[in-house]
């Protein structure tokens, strides 16, 4: 498993507990909306390693445009839901196998 596909199930994880209406909205508010910041620095990285195995990168850049709009209320707890799912679903495909000489590379 490629270290793009773990950071998806890391930031899809850490979108849903964020879609949790109340928990979502206490951790936020809580820490002055520092998780925001955390989760679009995690979007950043991911997409970038995500280009570089060629994957998909649909869900970090909806968790990108997430981290930047979720302090409005109910738009965030609805973003939050639409990142998971799609991190989650991208995390669920299987990685690109490369073929170097006849030999499979991951």
């Amino acid at each position: 498993m490629s270290v793009s596909r773990i950071l998806k199930w890391v930031t899809g994880g850490m979108e849903a507990v964020l879609a949790i209406p109340i928990l979502g909205a206490t951790i936020v508010i809580g820490f002055l909306w520092v998780p925001l910041a955390i989760m679009l620095a995690l979007h950043i990285v991911t997409l970038v390693l995500t280009k570089k195995d060629e994957g998909s990168t649909t869900g970090s850049i909806l968790g990108i445009v997430t981290s930047c709009i979720a302090w409005i209320p109910f738009v965030g707890m609805i973003m939050h839901t639409l990142t998971a799912i799609f991190l989650m679903l991208d995390a669920a495909k299987p990685d690109r196998e490369v073929h170097v000489n006849g030999i499979d590379v991951i």
